[in-house]
């Protein structure tokens, strides 16, 4: 299928055949007819990716002091990859769509092949295929225009900024900034029986807003304009504001403050400052000031949008999609007509024309259109990549997931001399992009294409972490060499389903516990050997917000399943002996996010551990720091910059020029260990760590009753 891209590094943009999205749980695949260009939105982000790389770095002064911490942590290669990955990705645009339903998810049951649907979302792209959420999904009539249709998104965004306005038949809004959004909302409001005054600072949208949507438009510099306001609402004032411009200025809230009557509402629906002078308006009249959230309630919800899971509408009447929905039935019953708004309409391939047109304002537009082939039939097809490695080997490579630690840590460190057959990931322009970035032979969508191919005999996971066990499970029943990211699995059933597989396969599985390669864990090991030790790991972890799919339990497995085993497996690599016992005390907090802990480990030798995992802490302080103390000796590691042993006199020091946490050193074992039928990692050692890991969370359940395995 063909999808417009861009990348960001200089604004390339290109429709090109990209494989089709995966369809996951939940989701629904829509063959597109129309989609619709966000001028405003995407138009800011075509011109800032054909910004230099001085000018971008000038508008994103934040993004800069990440890529700075970055350089002084993890040093020049890892802070150049991390750059590029993110400046040359194939980026897709576009967030709003309509189209009809051409397959289902087996879960999904609101949904059938052969729906009228409109779409929102960051996956409802300007693409032939799209798969999006269920809940960011609404059926149309029959009879819908879909070209209509497709202003879905930007219909929901409006509503939501009417909706936070709160008004009443016969009452009066004021509109600031009549581009799309704002014509959206004039028409949304004059529907709903509102007096609409229109205010724009160029004259065109102004006339178009008084021809179709607006009681009373004017240009903002128009002399008088608050006096003609005023006449206009005998004296009261407007009793409402949406602000529906983009700009850095502060007049618009400072104008709505001038013009809103005494205990009215100002809502910002646009991207404007709230900086407002709080006298002579803000105060005196006593006014509200409100933020209007994209598409409504559900936005940015994990569980909403990802897993479908939808708030009652006797407490939350107007969700996002039933925004959509009352959006559409405005526009399938002729209570609104928006059809003059679709200035310009182009067919797919000529979408880069569209966008210089925005880019470049050649000439006035308000809505753009992109129209699809709708008589094209998609299929789950592989797709070749010209600029593979030509390699014979007896080693052949696959990726299932390629996000941001696979293409920064693994992906650059794969040996020259092995075949790399293929990319899986949910988005086929990441597919394709990390395929031929480091050229891989093809990409696809279809787990299958991996598990049947004879040429891959080496299967690398780097999904979300609920997808870990049902991966390995496939890749070891197809007799494949499996490396998985942590954590290996996220309960015990699928740890006891995974043993009896590595048993009945006589087959390994290599879990992505990259520390224990590092040198600094080398030179302690070196020095220590095995034995009775008392060791300290703490993690200044830092917070994540508790809406991030990682504190999710089902997805992520929350913090301490998906990184804190980790440092049990450093412990257990350091003292040479399997954890089998665990006490964990828990800091409560509000959320029970169970992120800031004590982890006390026992081990079979003897050896004691305790990982110190502590999400309250500052960023300023190193994020690691290991202590491990055995017969007279002592050795710690600074965050896998310095080690230093202690015996007798001055320590011992050995240090990396910038942070070496082992991954290279790792994927070198692990291949190395392949051509040599073994096991870089005990698989006990796995089993019992992750083991480890489950005992701790129930500890915490517990009350830190100590867990025995």
């Amino acid at each position: 299928m063909e999808e417009l891209t861009q990348k960001l590094s200089n604004g390339e943009m290109t429709v090109q055949e990209l494989p089709m999205p995966q369809l996951s749980e939940g989701m629904v695949l829509v063959k597109n007819h129309y989609s619709l260009i966000s001028a405003g939105t995407e138009g800011s982000t075509v011109k800032a990716a054909r910004q230099n790389y001085l000018q971008k770095a000038k508008a994103r002064p934040q993004q800069v002091a990440q890529v700075m911490q970055v350089l002084k942590t993890q040093g020049i290669v890892q802070t150049y990859r991390t750059v590029m990955k993110k400046l040359e990705a194939y980026s897709p645009l576009g967030y709003s769509c309509a189209g009809e339903v051409i397959e289902v998810a087996d879960d999904v049951t609101d949904f059938k092949v052969g729906d009228r649907v409109a779409c929102g979302g960051l996956t409802a792209n300007h693409a032939e295929v799209v798969s999006v959420p269920v809940n960011l999904c609404v059926k149309l009539r029959e009879d819908t225009d879909m070209a209509l249709a497709c202003y879905n998104t930007l219909g929901a965004i409006a509503l939501q900024g009417v909706r936070q306005a709160d008004m009443r038949l016969g009452e009066t809004c004021a509109v600031i900034g009549l581009g799309l959004i704002g014509q959206i909302v004039c028409n949304l409001l004059k529907a709903s029986g509102v007096r609409v005054v229109g205010i724009d600072v160029s004259p065109a949208p102004v006339a178009t807003a008084a021809k179709h949507c607006a009681d009373l438009a004017m240009v903002r510099n128009t002399a008088g304009i608050e006096d003609k306001i005023s006449d206009f609402t005998g004296g009261i004032g407007v009793d409402a504001v949406i602000i529906a411009a983009a700009t850095p200025s502060l007049d618009p809230v400072n104008f709505a403050g001038a013009i809103v009557r005494k205990k009215g509402t100002v809502v910002v629906l646009g991207a404007v400052p709230t900086g407002f002078d709080r006298e002579p308006y803000y105060y005196k009249k006593e006014l509200q000031l409100k933020m209007s959230c994209s598409y409504g309630p559900g936005r940015y919800d994990l569980n909403y949008e990802e897993k479908g899971i939808d708030y009652p509408a006797a407490y939350v009447r107007w969700t996002e999609k039933r925004n959509m929905e009352a959006f559409q039935e405005l526009i399938a019953t002729k209570r609104m007509d928006i059809s003059y708004l679709t200035t310009h309409t182009f067919p797919l391939e000529d979408a880069p024309k569209a966008y210089d047109m925005v880019a470049n304002k050649t000439e006035p537009y308000l809505g753009i259109v992109l129209k699809y082939d709708t008589n094209k039939t998609y299929k789950y097809n592989s797709i070749k990549i010209a600029d593979a490695t030509n390699v014979t080997s007896n080693v052949g490579v696959a990726f299932n997931g390629a996000g941001s630690y696979a293409q920064g840590q693994l992906l650059p460190n794969l040996p020259s001399d092995i075949r790399r057959v293929s990319v899986m990931t949910n988005s086929g322009a990441t597919s394709k992009r990390v395929a031929e970035r480091f050229h891989f032979e093809q990409c696809t969508p279809n787990e299958e294409d991996i598990m049947n191919n004879s040429d891959i005999n080496t299967l690398f996971i780097a999904t979300r972490h609920d997808s870990h066990a049902k991966y390995v499970i496939d890749g070891l029943k197809n007799g494949k060499n499996v490396y998985v990211e942590k954590p290996l699995c996220l309960n015990v059933e699928e740890l006891v389903e995974i043993q009896k597989l590595c048993e009945e396969k006589q087959k390994s599985v290599m879990i992505g516990f990259n520390r224990r390669f590092s040198p600094h864990a080398q030179t302690i090991k070196k020095k220590f050997g095995s034995g009775k030790m008392s060791m300290i790991y703490r993690c200044n972890a830092g917070s994540i917000p508790a809406d991030t799919w990682i504190q999710d339990m089902k997805i992520g497995g929350g913090r301490i399943i998906g990184e804190a085993c980790h440092f049990i497996d450093f412990m257990t690599y350091i003292c040479g002996s399997k954890p089998v016992k665990v006490m964990a005390s828990v800091m409560p907090d509000n959320q029970n996010l169970n992120d800031t802990m004590n982890i006390i480990v026992e081990f079979e030798n003897g050896s004691t551990g305790v990982v110190a995992y502590y999400a309250n802490g500052s960023k300023a302080m190193h994020k690691e720091y290991f202590e491990v103390f055995s017969a007279g000796a002592s050795a710690t590691i600074d965050d896998f910059n310095e080690t230093k042993i202690y015996t007798k006199g001055k320590p011992a020091k050995f240090t990396t020029r910038t942070q070496n946490k082992g991954q290279k050193e790792m994927i070198d074992t692990f291949f190395a260990n392949i051509k040599d039928g073994k096991t870089p990692i005990p698989m006990e050692e796995i089993f019992a760590v992750t083991l480890a890991s489950f005992a701790a969370l129930k500890s915490v359940q517990e009350g830190g009753a100590p867990v025995f395995f």
